[in-house]
């Protein structure tokens, strides 16, 4: 991660008065980085949004009169670089927004490029070390792939005001001093946002149900996790398929099949993705939701990088498992080793 550079050349105070600048500045990382990841899907982007957010806040500082709160005045900059970066792309996904389910002899098909996903991203990323447990939970909620999916049909300005009134709890007062618009504007898109995602959910694709995890699991939780990854790493396709909702979705972006019956999944594991058997799972968290860094068998002995599984949990069972295999992009924001031997 890039931090702001210090002037080598500067005086004694200007280095303190610099220094002290550069730690109220960098105080607001992880919760402008959350918020910029809501806003655009990616983990990458949302690091490079609140590089620039910073870079910017440092420039104009002398122009910073001071009328509001610092955060305030971040979080304005944060997102007009969302609001640019926003400009003319399209919107990020997930597998199951691309098409319906897919058969276990359906063929993968080509790869699609990075831009299309909606990305996983480490819970110590944009969860702040908040002493209150409610402030860390609507952080972790309001990270689930599910709800970053669903903000992704937003349009942007829509987007950053459900994500200012909503997560953040903003007044609309404050949210429209932000985008410089009126109380109206923001809510008449606040109303026009709650109607899609709720349009979303009542069509099934779970965009608005955050579902349970992150790393308060109860005893419950923890015990289904234990036997999934027993079922797992002895490649017990009955046992797995028992943990999972009927209705639950398997999904191995970067390609856009995914399936969801338990037949499908059984014979998917056992058929083209057979080399999966004899895998390592490395517990970790990414979007407030439990996750592994998968390891598959390598060649010469020891375990290879496979896939990021982010697990979605609802009630007693599985509801989701996303395998995300861009691993060389991935294990490193998470810290997972490229390799575990024998």
């Amino acid at each position: 991660m890039t931090e702001i550079a210090l002037d080598p050349g500067a005086s004694t105070e200007a280095a303190i008065q610099t220094t002290d600048l550069e730690e109220r500045l960098e105080q607001y990382r992880a919760e402008l980085t959350g918020y910029c990841y809501r806003m655009l899907g990616s983990t990458f982007d949302a690091e490079d949004a609140v590089q620039e957010t910073l870079v910017r806040a440092w420039r104009a500082i002398d122009r910073f009169e001071g009328r509001a709160a610092l955060r305030s005045w971040l979080y304005r900059i944060a997102t007009n670089v969302s609001l640019d970066m926003l400009n003319g792309r399209k919107r990020r996904a997930r597998p199951m927004d691309l098409g319906p389910a897919s058969t276990a002899d359906t063929k993968l098909g080509a790869a699609l490029g990075e831009n299309t996903w909606i990305e996983p991203i480490p819970d110590s990323s944009v969860v702040s070390d908040a002493t209150d447990p409610a402030e860390v939970a609507v952080a972790r909620e309001s990270i689930r792939l599910a709800f970053i999916t669903a903000l992704q049909r937003l349009p942007p300005r829509q987007r950053a005001v459900l994500i200012l009134r909503e997560v953040l709890r903003w007044q609309a007062s404050e949210v429209a001093e932000l985008l410089d618009t009126s109380v109206p504007s923001v809510n008449s898109a606040l109303q026009r946002a709650r109607a899609t995602l709720s349009s979303s959910k009542e069509h099934g694709d779970g965009a608005a149900d955050a579902g349970t995890g992150g790393q308060d699991l109860d005893a419950d939780q923890q015990a289904l996790l234990a036997r999934y990854v027993d079922a797992f790493e002895r490649y017990d396709m009955d046992s797995l398929t028992s943990l999972l909702h009927e209705d639950a979705t398997w999904n191995m972006p970067p390609y856009a099949l995914w399936l969801q019956t338990h037949d499908d999944v059984r014979a998917w594991c056992l058929g083209p993705g057979i080399g999966c058997r004899g895998s390592r799972l490395v517990a970790t968290f990414a979007n407030g939701s439990p996750a592994f860094g998968q390891y598959k068998p390598a060649a010469d002995g020891g375990f290879e990088p496979w896939s990021l599984q982010v697990i979605e949990l609802s009630g007693d069972r599985i509801s989701g498992i996303t395998f995300f295999l861009d691993t060389e992009r991935f294990f490193p924001k998470f810290g997972l080793p490229l390799r575990l031997e024998a």
